[in-house]
């Protein structure tokens, strides 16, 4: 039962090379200290260990030369924890985004779109070694039965600016050429709305008007591309809710991170190696309806969820939110249409349902690394179809004095 416990704890270690069974046959004097370190931490079933934990087995080390103690203490760190040589990048506040390439080249996102990193910083073996170890610190399976990947990872290297990294993986095959990796930079309450009002986000009384949307308790959603901000002006709104409401988020793959005190979130999960165990995002949403939540947020709205959600809009959890994928406001209309039929809704049903349940879309845009709340539309519906009401259009437009004054807002600024 011990050789089984300790192969298990290898393997969370990454154990595959030679060079590894070569250490645990007894043979590590000649090994690197990265080795000598996991075999003698697994022995002491220590499956994440603190820096301390890491220099005392170093010193511990009959023949281990102290002079290099500092830098191959933090290396060993980096690497037990899967992040490895992507450290250095990640300590970087402004990185956002990271991916490795299957050629091995490293690009990173510091606000200005993607940039080189490194070239070819890994070989393909590498890249694929590296996602495998990412994958297992986030308890997610990865391998050729299962050659795709998401997780979260909590426990990060010292220095690396984030909470925690949202990890995928693609495998080859399917991907071409070698394995895919991409990484975001989580961070908690990063940003406040005055501040992201004061970093060019959105104009004074647009800040206004979104801090009425919460003490009103308006359901919204957020909307844009990839990179544009969504979560981030998504948690900046959450954070203005009252701590004694109860606020339920469920997610595909963990990425909102809220500070709010009365909070509970849910997180899909994969089927087992059987084919069984799996819970999906539909799930999710019908269990947080029993769950005694004032608000409800979910994630990204991309499938047949929508019904579940639009019945919780619809049912006494005002101040809900979620975020969508969309080009436009204008585009929500159509989008939503699409994820209503997934769920089997009619036209006229979503139509309804989204115009009673959703109060405000909040567009945004980015172009040349600045992001902004492009447009804040209202939904309506007429004949069966939904119909985008402007409100802003980097500017007011024909609603904004009427929504302002349901706000109870002073208007500041009128439709040209």
């Amino acid at each position: 039962m011990k050789s089984v416990m300790k192969a298990g704890i290898l393997s969370r270690f990454g154990r595959k090379s030679a060079v590894d069974r070569a250490a645990c046959g007894g043979e590590s004097k000649a090994q690197d200290p990265t080795t000598r370190v996991r075999w003698e931490l697994a022995k002491q079933g220590v499956t994440s260990p603190e820096m301390s934990g890491i220099v005392d087995v170093l010193t511990s080390l009959p023949d281990y030369d102290t002079a290099t103690l500092v830098d191959d203490a933090r290396r060993i760190d980096r690497e037990l924890s899967g992040v490895g040589r992507l450290t250095e990048a990640l300590m970087d506040p402004r990185v956002t985004d990271m991916v490795v390439n299957p050629t091995g080249d490293v690009w990173c996102d510091r606000g200005d779109g993607m940039e080189l990193y490194a070239y070819r910083e890994f070989s393909v073996a590498e890249v694929r070694d590296l996602a495998v170890g990412l994958a297992d610190r986030c308890g997610t399976r990865l391998d050729d039965a299962r050659p795709f990947a998401d997780g979260m990872l909590s426990a990060l290297p010292r220095g690396v600016a984030a909470d925690g990294l949202r990890i995928h993986a693609v495998l080859s095959p399917p991907a071409v050429g070698g394995t895919s990796i991409s990484v975001r930079a989580l961070r908690q309450s990063a940003w406040s709305l005055d501040e992201l009002a004061t970093a060019g986000l959105c104009p004074g009384q647009v800040a206004e008007f979104l801090r009425a949307c919460v003490g009103k308790r308006k359901n919204v959603l957020v909307t844009g591309g990839t990179g544009t901000g969504k979560t981030t002006l998504l948690a900046s709104l959450m954070d203005l809710v009252d701590p004694a409401q109860r606020i339920v988020v469920v997610e595909d793959t963990p990425e909102l991170m809220l500070a709010h005190r009365n909070l509970v979130k849910l997180v899909t999960r994969k089927d087992n190696a059987d084919g069984r165990g799996g819970v999906d995002m539909q799930q999710l949403v019908k269990q947080c309806l029993r769950m005694r939540p004032d608000r409800i947020v979910v994630g990204e709205v991309r499938g047949a969820e929508i019904a579940d959600l639009l019945v919780a809009f619809n049912t006494g959890h005002a101040g809900s939110a979620g975020t969508l994928h969309a080009n436009s406001a204008q585009a929500v209309a159509g989008r939503l249409m699409a994820l209503g039929a997934m769920a089997g809704m009619s036209a006229e049903t979503i139509a309804q349902q989204v115009s009673d349940g959703v109060d405000y879309v909040l567009h945004l845009e980015r172009a040349d690394g600045v992001r902004w709340l492009a447009q804040i539309g209202r939904l309506c519906s007429s004949g069966g179809q939904l119909a985008v009401e402007m409100v802003w259009d980097c500017g007011p437009a024909l609603h904004w004095a009427q929504c302002c004054e349901e706000l109870g807002l002073a208007v500041v600024g009128d439709c040209a």
